[in-house]
Parts: structure tokens; sequence; C-alpha cells
């Protein structure tokens, strides 16, 4: 392939034809109510899932900051 050859339009989507197949038959799944049309046991879940997830965040941003201050403390 040359280098004035190009496949696809600049921005990555494979032009109109790939581009149209992606968004009608192989795209992504709609996201929209996804949590709220579940059960209620289902959404409660989800979100005790979310706040551990995001407590673990927090624990290790908070461990990374104390051995950052270690280090300082050591020089």
């Amino acid at each position: 392939m040359s280098d004035d050859e190009h496949v696809g339009d600049a921005s990555g989507k494979g032009g109109r034809l790939l581009g149209w197949v992606f968004r009608n038959l192989a795209g992504p799944p709609q996201m929209q109510g996804a949590v709220q049309g579940g059960s209620r046991l289902a959404r409660e879940g989800w979100k005790q899932d979310l706040e551990r997830r995001k407590q673990w965040s927090r624990e290790q941003r908070e461990l990374k900051r104390a051995q950052r201050e270690a280090r300082r403390g050591d020089r």
C-alpha cells in the first residue's frame, strides 16, 4: 500500500459503510435505564458494589499518598 492510499476516514471509523454496520448491526448496547430497569435488590447490589469500588480507590490513593510522604521524610 502506497502512502497516497487511504482506507477509511481520518477519524478511524472505517468509512461510511463500516460506520453504518457498527451503528446498526454491531454497535454497543443501549445502556439507558440499565440500573433503573432492574429489581430493587439488583439496584441496591449495584450501588453497594459501586461504593466498595470507590472506597477501594480512596484507600489506594491514601496509601500512595502516605508512601510518597514517607519517601519525602527519608530524604
